[in-house]
């Protein structure tokens, strides 16, 4: 007995350790990471500030001043340099242009005097950090700026929005998303699809925020896209087969459906007056604090669909949920489905949401109109 307590113990000093080293190892790579973004931000301010140097400067590099400074750095030994990446480096501080502002003169080079700062400064210059010192504590000011490596900015300066990026920047962080997280969640336009279920002032609120869940709708995405399926629309599929590849993709489902979701099980039967139902999937999501049942459709909404899943909503706040548990939220995946009929059959201020789904990634201009519509159908309410 005392043997197996010691050993217990000796295991969970060894599991100790692994977490340490493992944590200390994730936080190292994230600084390495951070480095990398702040000396690409750095090279890009450079090249750019030279670039505007004046007409003397553009005469005698023009467009190969990329390609010279490359071909020059790559000889002093300088990795990532290449001219792709180079350009890419002046992408990036030109996106995020507005952290120059966060970095004032005088608290950057708090030992030289006005009149020395003018003279080595005319303008807020990348000149000022030759000096070694100053270098460090600008660097150590961009670094509180970023919060994501250096493939994950690549992937957001395909986003020319800025309150659209900042949204993506703040989602990958607190999400903890890799680059191809990232990727896809931007190929996906998941702005634009919680954009769709939001007022003019939430929207807003997500380039600030993030996606903040506090109530069911902050959930709901219009539509959800299913592409990791791997189902072909145009090919013939039934309920359970969409039903069985969301299984079998499950984490990716879970990414789709977004923060706080947790799964719990398929086909859940329940029997109320000698008859067997079955909900499709049942899901707890930990922010609402509620169950989310979900019944797939792979045709048009119908209104018995919507009457179904009140039943089902019904009998989980009656007999599953606990007292300190939120109102159970339906939502119906479909292909395609009616505003007017959700509206007329569910009652106001119903927890039962109808979305579309698609199999392929959707046209982020489509969405952009739609998300205008939308806009337009909110302010005309709203008048």
């Amino acid at each position: 007995m005392v043997k197996a307590k010691h050993k217990l113990e000796f295991e969970k000093l060894v599991e100790l350790f692994e977490q340490t080293q493992s944590e200390l190892q994730n936080q190292a790579a994230r600084s390495i990471d951070i480095v990398l973004v702040v000396r690409n931000w750095l090279f890009g301010w450079y090249i750019v500030e030279y670039e505007q140097g004046g007409a003397e400067r553009a005469q005698l590099y023009g467009k190969a001043l990329i390609e010279q400074l490359s071909a020059r750095l790559e000889n002093q030994g300088i990795k990532g340099i290449s001219p792709t990446n180079l350009r890419k480096c002046r992408e990036f501080y030109q996106a995020y242009d507005e952290i120059q502002q966060a970095l004032p003169v005088k608290s950057i080079i708090p030992k030289i005097d006005d009149q020395k700062i003018r003279q080595v400064l005319p303008v807020k210059s990348f000149q000022m950090i030759h000096q070694p010192e100053i270098l460090q504590t600008v660097a150590t000011k961009l670094a509180s700026h970023f919060v994501l490596g250096w493939t994950h900015y690549v992937a957001l300066l395909a986003v020319k929005n800025t309150e659209e990026r900042r949204f993506y920047e703040l989602e990958a962080a607190k999400n903890g998303w890799g680059y191809r997280e990232l990727e896809r969640q931007i190929n996906s336009a998941l702005y634009e699809r919680l954009a769709l279920s939001r007022d003019k002032e939430e929207v807003k609120r997500l380039s600030t925020h993030g996606q903040v869940v506090e109530k069911p709708s902050d959930v709901i995405k219009s539509p959800y896209i299913l592409e990791f399926t791997g189902l072909e629309e145009q090919k013939s599929y039934s309920e359970h087969d969409l039903e069985t590849a969301l299984i079998d993709k499950i984490e990716h489902f879970l990414l789709e459906l977004g923060k706080g979701f947790l799964f719990e099980s398929r086909q859940k039967r329940f029997t109320f007056d000698n008859r067997h139902f079955y909900v499709d999937l049942v899901f707890y999501n930990r922010l609402l604090h509620s169950y989310v049942i979900i019944d797939l459709k792979i045709g048009d909404l119908k209104h018995q669909d919507l009457g179904q899943m009140q039943m089902y909503v019904n009998y989980f706040d009656r007999f599953v949920k606990t007292e300190d548990e939120k109102p159970t939220v339906g939502i119906l995946l479909c292909l395609t489905k009616s505003d007017e009929l959700v509206e007329l059959t569910l009652p106001k201020n119903s927890n039962i949401y109808a979305s579309e789904y698609q199999l392929y990634l959707p046209s982020k201009e489509q969405l952009k109109k739609q998300m205008e519509e939308a806009q337009r159908d909110w302010e005309a309410h709203h008048e």
